[in-house]
């Protein structure tokens, strides 16, 4: 384990940037109606209520190592068809009690064996993106937390493929010094380009502007 100043600096910077990005989720979740939580989300098997849960279950040590292996097996090694269920049946509990639970285990570091840091930001980042743009909220991403997420997001192959996707244009940040690739420019806020870069092609295209446009606009297709 490198313990040198600089990476122990860049880790513990990374999960503060998690923990405002879980807070800033239980305030946007809070302000919502009722009928909101019920809404549908951008993930398509999920509603806004299933997507909070999911990130508000992994500070709070769920689900466990043997929850895991055990919902793995009986979903015959399907991993999406086990984090879909399990962040069902999480969530059914009341809406506060979520928010409740997001507050209070903000700045936990608990994760399960599969993931990592980076990968809790991007997923915390992403997913309020996922609940907060079909409900027409307006939720911006910190500048340096959003830049680590898009770049942990172009980088990483399964399950996105970002880099290998959009090889034909670069992507360029218009809320942060970022750019990203080579090609004609594709622009947009940080929000936007992670919600490209994860795959939701509907919700990112009409948000975004630049002379390589027209190279991608077959995605959501």
């Amino acid at each position: 384990m490198d313990l040198s100043p600089g990476r122990r600096s860049d880790t513990e910077r990374r999960w503060e940037h998690i923990a405002r990005a879980r807070l800033d989720l239980a305030d946007l979740l809070e302000a919502l109606e009722p009928e909101q939580w019920e809404a549908q989300s951008l993930c398509s098997q999920w509603r806004v209520r299933e997507v909070a849960g999911h990130v508000a279950m992994t500070p709070a040590g769920e689900p466990t190592t043997w929850a895991v292996v055990t919902g793995l097996v009986r979903a015959r090694g399907h991993l999406w068809s086990f984090g879909r269920d399990v962040a069902i049946a999480w969530s059914r509990r009341p809406a506060q009690e979520i928010v409740d639970v997001l507050r209070a285990t903000a700045g936990s570091r608990a994760m399960p064996s599969l993931t990592n840091a980076e990968n809790l930001l991007l997923d915390a980042l992403v997913h309020s993106q996922d609940i907060a743009v079909p409900l027409g909220i307006d939720h911006p991403v910190p500048p340096d937390a959003g830049a680590e997420a898009l770049l942990r997001a172009w980088r990483m192959g399964w399950p996105f493929w970002a880099r290998r996707r959009l090889s034909k244009v670069s992507l360029a940040a218009t809320d942060a010094p970022v750019v990203l690739g080579s090609g004609p420019r594709v622009e947009g806020d940080l929000a936007t380009l992670l919600l490209l870069t994860t795959g939701r092609y509907a919700a990112a295209l009409p948000r975004l502007d630049g002379p390589g446009l027209h190279r991608i606009v077959h995605l959501d297709a």
